[in-house]
């Protein structure tokens, strides 16, 4: 197991170094994105102002404070409390994420299915593991919210965040076929196998 620090984007070669197990730690750049955000982009046709090439997305809706435009804040919020959302609806949009606009890193909580492994593997991605209830650590790790694209949707607009030291997060999916849901989901099946045998209910 290796911890990987990934300033932000990355190329393909970076993705395909990561395995599952490995520990990663994301600076400088971040977005945030969600169910509505990817229905309007990929069922609705919208086109994002943001360069998403070789990035690194969370599923999130943040908990924004409306602020004045000064100093570094010129998206007019600042983060009160950013946490990861459960990834599994969203699973339909990974292969869109990573055709079209380059994702290469997709973060969130509860894992995604073989279609997004299969994705990670023919284009090179990987799924990055939160812990659920994290979001106020989570949220320490934003410096800025830079931009928002989509603000209409709020609270599921697309997200520019500034970050440092974003981890370490667990590679629980890689662009080789490694999951560790599906390993979980294994052994689970095996003990649970062993014990209807032994209770003569096989």
């Amino acid at each position: 197991m290796t911890h990987h620090s990934l300033p932000m984007p990355i190329t393909q070669d970076q993705v395909r170094a990561l395995r599952v197990g490995d520990t990663v730690t994301l600076e400088e750049t971040l977005y945030g994105i969600r169910d509505a955000t990817q229905i309007h982009m990929f069922d609705h046709g919208r086109r994002t102002k943001f360069n998403l090439q070789g990035h690194a997305v969370i599923h999130t809706a943040p908990n924004l404070r409306k602020v004045e435009r000064v100093g570094n804040n010129h998206s007019g919020y600042e983060a009160v409390c950013v946490g990861t959302t459960t990834s599994d609806r969203m699973e339909r949009f990974t292969r869109p994420l990573m055709e079209r606009e380059g994702v290469r890193i997709i973060i969130g909580k509860g894992g995604l299915r073989d279609g997004s492994l299969a994705a990670f593997r023919d284009l090179g991605g990987a799924y990055l593991a939160v812990v659920g209830g994290a979001a106020a650590l989570e949220t320490t790790w934003i410096e800025a919210v830079e931009d928002v694209d989509m603000d209409d949707l709020n609270p599921e607009s697309l997200y520019k965040f500034r970050i440092k030291g974003f981890g370490p997060l667990l590679v629980a999916m890689d662009s080789h076929g490694g999951s560790l849901f599906a390993k979980v989901n294994d052994e689970a099946a095996r003990r649970r196998q062993a014990v209807l045998e032994k209770l003569g209910a096989a």
